[in-house]
């Protein structure tokens, strides 16, 4: 009886253990031929070193145990190189250091050509290296020192190497280059001070001639602004005169108009204005009897007098 129970758990017990190992072999195995892609990854399956399969999708997959999976990063990389002296087109020597933003488009192609986000950088670098050269090479110091927008072309020179880096980074190592940006340009130390120096020279004399332009513009502007006062001004004083010469006609006629009514009254304010203006203060006059100025002085009824003698003068005369 005790034999019996003995054999009875001996054979559970190896029971368990089967069941064991088989379950420890279906996560093994599951482990082994399941993986999963992120969001922002990509995979490539690989059978002994060969990309067998891409995943661009985020999710759950299967492979077989022998194959493996590497997963790559999708996002957008910045990758800045260090600076390098480069020559223009006048063979000055410039120290330009550039940005270059990529992304991996390709992943079958970039595992096979570059491997790893080092090795594409370094192959970056190098595409950038040349056709930032190049670019640099064929164009002058002043399209990138220019206050001339009709010479100063960094954005057209930065599309076209843009390009380029693109083209030859999709094709060789299935790489899509976003952008290249210009993060510095600048002159070497050593040559700094004589280039700064004719640099100054040179906006010294753009700024004299853009003075002495300014200068003749104002006078021709000056000029015509005077000729218009001038004309304006002639204008003004004909338009006056005829207003002055109309208004003394009229004041003319009307002073002849008011004097025709009273003559006795208008001899006597012009003899006060004449003695008013021909003797000055302090002055001794010796005046005939006769005179219309003594008579006025002496007798306040000279005019009444006088004018009476007038009226009956006249009507002798008209008898």
């Amino acid at each position: 009886m005790a034999a019996t129970d003995s054999d009875r758990w001996s054979g559970r017990r190896r029971w368990y253990l089967v069941v064991a190992a088989a379950i420890a072999g279906c996560l093994l195995l599951a482990r082994v031929c399941c993986y999963t892609v992120e969001a922002g990854e990509y995979a490539v399956v690989t059978e002994f070193g060969k990309p067998v399969k891409v995943i661009t999708s985020q999710g759950l997959g299967f492979k077989y145990p022998y194959q493996s999976v590497r997963a790559f990063d999708a996002r957008l990389f910045s990758f800045t190189p260090i600076s390098t002296e480069f020559l223009t087109l006048e063979k000055t020597p410039v120290v330009a250091a550039s940005t270059i933003l990529w992304r991996i488009r390709d992943p079958k192609k970039f595992f096979q050509t570059v491997f790893d986000r080092a090795g594409a950088e370094s192959r970056l670098g190098d595409v950038l290296f040349a056709e930032m050269g190049a670019a640099v090479g064929r164009s002058p110091l002043a399209a990138f020192y220019s206050i001339d927008p009709g010479q100063y072309r960094v954005d057209a020179i930065l599309t076209e190497v843009a390009a380029r880096c693109r083209e030859m980074a999709l094709r060789d190592f299935g790489i899509e280059v976003v952008d290249v940006e210009l993060r510095a340009f600048d002159f070497p130390k050593q040559n700094r001070m004589p280039l700064y120096a004719r640099m100054k020279s040179e906006r010294g004399r753009l700024s004299m001639k853009y003075r002495s332009e300014g200068e003749e513009e104002g006078l021709k502007v000056r000029a015509a602004a005077d000729q218009q006062k001038s004309q304006i001004m002639s204008e003004a004083l004909k338009v006056a005169q005829q207003h002055r010469g109309k208004g003394e006609g009229e004041a003319a006629r009307i002073y002849a108009g008011a004097l025709a009514q009273g003559p006795d009254f208008y001899q006597f304010v012009r003899t006060m204005e004449a003695s008013h203006n021909l003797v000055p203060k302090g002055t001794t006059l010796v005046l005939p009897a006769n005179s219309e100025l003594f008579g006025l002085l002496s007798d306040s009824n000279h005019y009444d007098r006088h004018s009476g003698t007038r009226k009956v003068g006249n009507k002798r005369r008209k008898e």
